[in-house]
Order: structure tokens, then C-alpha cells, then sequence
């Protein structure tokens, strides 16, 4: 242990840890018990003293399917099957929305047509009766 002191005059005690190196083996057995949740990361930093930033790098580093960057989207069952009714719906919608607009496609045709057939702009001369 080294002492040092602080402007208040106390001295103060720090430790200075000691640099460990983990073999490669021994880190990807601990990320296939973390990730098979043998033991936690909390767990495991305590027990052996390593920082959750490190367990990280390694879970990053050692598993197949966690890497850096990913995102897992999670969803329920009811929350899939939920979203698929919802999907067939807006389909159907924007089915019915086409077939509306090819009918008023078609209308505003036939009133153009029969207008020049007629010689009448029917859209104008046209007056509701209600």
C-alpha cells in the first residue's frame, strides 16, 4: 500500500491493484456461463474482480451472437400476431382505396367523354337537387 497526502494534510491510503491477464479459454468459458446464465455479469465481476466493461468486451468479443452494434427487436407472440392482422388490414384498405380511385378514374372520364359528346360541360351544368 502507498500513502499520499491531500491538500488538507491527512494522508490517505490507496491501493494499487495488480494487472491480470485471463486466458482466451478461460474468458470464453466465463461468457458461455454468463450467456448459458450460470452466474450473472454482477455476480461474476464481484466473484472474480473484474469490471463490467471488460465482461462486455469480452461477451463482444467470444459470442457468436452478440456483437457490438446489434439490435435484438423483442416481441411477444400476441404482439406478432397482432401486428400481421394489422398488416393484412392495411393491405385490404389500400386494395378497396385503389379500386375507389380507378371508379372515379373511370367516372371523371365518362362525364369528360359524354361532355364533348354533348357538347355540355356537365361537371358545371351539374346542380344537385336536395
Amino acid at each position: 500500500m502507498a500513502t499520499s497526502k491531500s491538500k488538507t494534510g491527512k494522508s490517505t491510503k490507496y491501493e494499487i491493484r495488480q494487472s491480470r491477464i485471463f486466458s482466451e479459454s478461460f474468458k470464453r468459458e466465463k461468457v458461455e456461463d454468463i450467456l448459458n446464465k450460470r452466474i450473472s455479469i454482477i455476480e461474476f465481476c464481484k466473484l472474480w474482480d473484474v469490471s463490467s466493461t471488460s465482461v462486455y468486451r469480452w461477451i463482444y468479443q467470444y459470442s457468436s451472437h452478440y456483437k457490438k452494434g446489434t439490435k435484438m427487436i423483442v416481441q411477444q407472440d400476441s404482439e406478432e400476431a397482432k401486428t400481421q392482422e394489422l398488416l393484412k388490414k392495411v393491405a385490404e384498405l389500400e386494395r378497396i382505396l385503389g379500386q375507389k380511385q380507378m371508379e372515379i378514374d373511370y367516372q371523371s372520364k365518362l362525364i369528360e367523354i359524354a361532355s364533348k359528346e354533348l357538347d355540355i360541360d356537365l361537371k358545371k351544368s351539374f346542380k344537385p337537387t336536395h
